[in-house]
Parts: C-alpha cells; sequence; structure tokens
C-alpha cells in the first residue's frame, strides 16, 4: 500500500490556475464558456496566503468482506417496464441479465482479454456466458469479486465499478490499477486470457433516473473515478437527461489520470454541461490542464453549485483522506454517516451529498 499522507496541508501557490478545457465550440458558442473560464481563472489568481487543503490521494478504500457481503444481500433487480425507461434499460430489456443479485451466488467469468493502460493500470474484458447476455448492472452500482489464493486462509473480496456499458452485450469492462500489496489487483493483473475471476453482484449504489437533479458535482480521486463516469455515461447516453455536471479529479501524475480520453470526448461533445478539473501532486512543466495537486475548499467553492442553488448532490469517491478532509466517512455500504470536513463548512446538507 502507497504510504499515507497527511490529509490536510497549506497549498502552496496555484502554478497554472484552472485548466482549459478540451473542447472548442463554435465561435457562436464560446464567448458565455470563455467568460465562465476567465471568471474562474481569475479568482484562483486573486488568491493569496495559505489555506488548508486536501491531498487528492492515489485511492485505495475498500469495503470490509462483510459490509460487501451485508451490501449484496439487500440487493434487488428492478424490472424496468415503465415507459420511462433509459436507453441503458431499453437495451437491456430483451436481453439475459447475468447478475442478478439476491441469492443467485458466485459466478466465474473467463478473461477475455487484458490491454496496458498505464504503468500500472490495465483494463481486463472478462466474457459474459453468452454473446447477447449483459451484466444486470443498474445506473450506478457495483460488483464483488473474489479470489483465494493457495496459502491464503480466507478469499479476499473487492468491490469494483465496470467501465462498459450497461448494456454491452457478451462482455463486461473493468479498469483496474495495481497497488503494492493489494491481494486482489495484483492477482488481476498476473492473470492471463482464459483464466477465470468470481464475481457476485450487483451491489446496489446510488439509484439514478434521468434529470434527477438539475446539477451534480462529482468528488474523485484515482480510482474513484469509476463510479462517477458510471454516472455520466448514464447521463450523456440518454437524450432526455439534461443533468450539469462539474467533475474535480485529483491524482499524484498525469500518467495515474484514468478515462482520460473517455472524459475529453464528454467535454468535447457536451462543452456547456460538462466540466472537468484535473488536479495533480506532480503536474508536468507547463501544463495547462491542472492546478497543483491539491482539492481545496477555495477550488470547491468556485467549482460547485451552490449550497442554496436547488435541485443539486454531491458525490464523493477515492481514499480515506479525501474523505476526511472533504465529507467525512461512511460508517458502513448503508449508513452514509454524518457530513462533516470541508462540504460541511460550506454549508451543504448531509442530503446533499452521497458518499460511495
Amino acid at each position: 500500500m502507497i504510504a499515507t499522507r497527511h490529509a490536510c496541508r497549506a497549498l502552496p501557490q496555484v502554478q497554472h490556475g484552472i485548466r482549459h478545457y478540451a473542447s472548442e465550440s463554435s465561435p457562436s458558442s464560446s464567448s458565455g464558456i470563455n467568460r465562465w473560464i476567465k471568471y474562474t481563472g481569475y479568482t484562483f489568481l486573486a488568491l493569496t496566503g495559505t489555506f488548508a487543503a486536501v491531498r487528492a490521494y492515489v485511492p485505495n478504500p475498500l469495503d470490509t468482506k462483510e459490509a460487501a457481503e451485508a451490501a449484496f444481500r439487500k440487493a434487488a433487480t428492478a424490472d424496468p417496464s415503465s415507459s420511462d425507461t433509459s436507453p441503458t434499460e431499453k437495451g437491456q430489456a430483451n436481453a439475459n441479465k447475468v447478475f442478478k443479485g439476491g441469492e443467485q451466488g458466485w459466478l466465474d467469468l473467463k478473461l477475455e482479454s487484458v490491454e496496458n493502460v498505464s504503468h500500472n493500470t490495465k483494463k481486463f474484458r472478462f466474457a459474459l456466458p453468452d454473446k447477447d447476455d449483459v451484466s444486470g448492472l443498474s445506473i450506478a452500482s457495483a460488483l464483488l469479486t473474489k479470489y483465494k489464493g493457495p496459502e491464503m486462509e480466507k478469499p479476499v473480496i473487492r468491490p469494483y465499478t465496470p467501465t462498459s456499458d450497461e448494456d454491452a452485450r457478451g462482455h463486461i469492462d473493468f479498469v483496474i490499477k495495481k497497488y503494492p500489496n493489494g491481494p486482489m489487483s495484483t492477482h488481476m493483473h498476473d492473470m492471463e486470457p482464459p483464466q477465470r475471476l468470481d464475481f457476485k453482484g450487483p451491489i446496489p449504489k446510488y439509484q439514478w433516473e434521468p434529470n434527477k437533479h438539475d446539477h451534480i458535482a462529482l468528488i474523485a480521486g484515482g480510482t474513484g473515478i469509476t463510479p462517477m463516469y458510471q454516472l455520466c455515461r448514464a447521463i450523456f447516453s440518454n437524450p432526455t437527461d439534461k443533468t450539469k455536471v462539474s467533475l474535480i479529479f485529483g491524482n499524484v501524475s498525469e500518467s495515474d489520470i484514468l478515462l482520460k480520453h473517455e472524459l475529453q470526448d464528454l467535454e468535447n461533445t457536451y462543452p456547456q454541461r460538462f466540466k472537468a478539473f484535473y488536479m495533480l501532486d506532480n503536474p508536468p512543466e507547463g501544463w495547462p490542464e491542472a492546478s497543483t495537486g491539491y482539492i481545496s475548499q477555495q477550488l470547491l467553492k468556485t467549482v460547485l453549485p451552490e449550497p442554496k442553488e436547488g435541485n443539486i448532490k454531491i458525490f464523493v469517491c477515492g481514499p480515506p483522506g479525501l474523505y476526511k478532509a472533504i465529507s467525512g466517512m461512511k460508517k458502513s455500504p448503508q449508513d452514509q454517516g454524518e457530513l462533516v470536513g470541508v462540504l460541511k463548512e460550506m454549508g451543504y446538507s448531509k442530503d446533499q451529498v452521497y458518499k460511495f
């Protein structure tokens, strides 16, 4: 496991300011975006002195086996029978759903392919039993994985959020970062096709409906981006969903940014509705897309919707240090715990924040 760092420390002078967006809109529509970027940039440049800030740690937050199993036992599948179903639900309607929850038990899936994403991250594609099957996951939900090595007394169980579309047929994808002394991530990185791995689920998280909120903000660190990306896929794949999304994504270095190309595609396609801010501990020289490595209260004041703005929601997912400083930890998968930290200080209520 990566060495623990202090959760908070003074913020150094911002070197890069707010990033420029990847999207380039037409002259007729760019003025509003440019004014927004200019205003945000000026806000950062105006900052002086130091203030408490949160390090964007590389995450390794995982629920315990008992908590994950408890969440699974509460899982229930929904039958999308209403006419107001999302594209994902429609895509799954006439297909066999592999993961049904309840008392289904563990299913072993064959590893179909492995793709290197970065120096410590791989994309894994597992084949579903039939080429026309879908996973059966809803938004937002995850799957449990299980592995027991020859010298292990007990199996290792870890939850992961797929990165493939929920209505993808015949396969399910995961982007997994390898952590030192991380038994499950190490095992998966050692796997080769056609080895198999046990899965179970789905584990329901936050039940999403189109236009459930007018504006959501996603505060993520490292691999905490995967449930956030699942939400984004659902929102932007549905033409009827007009939700605005702001993402604050912290990492150690540029190579640690997972799903960067997918996020940039969203920026290019939906420049008026999707804004992303990349925060790096160790940014490359002259890189204009990130501030220096902190998710700070001052940044959040600039980027997040106001607590009194109306129908908003703040989602948090990352390492323990990020949770403790931004929102407080969950007590269990079923208990969000009290809201503390930066979001509490900024005036948000417990009902306005969800911790993955």
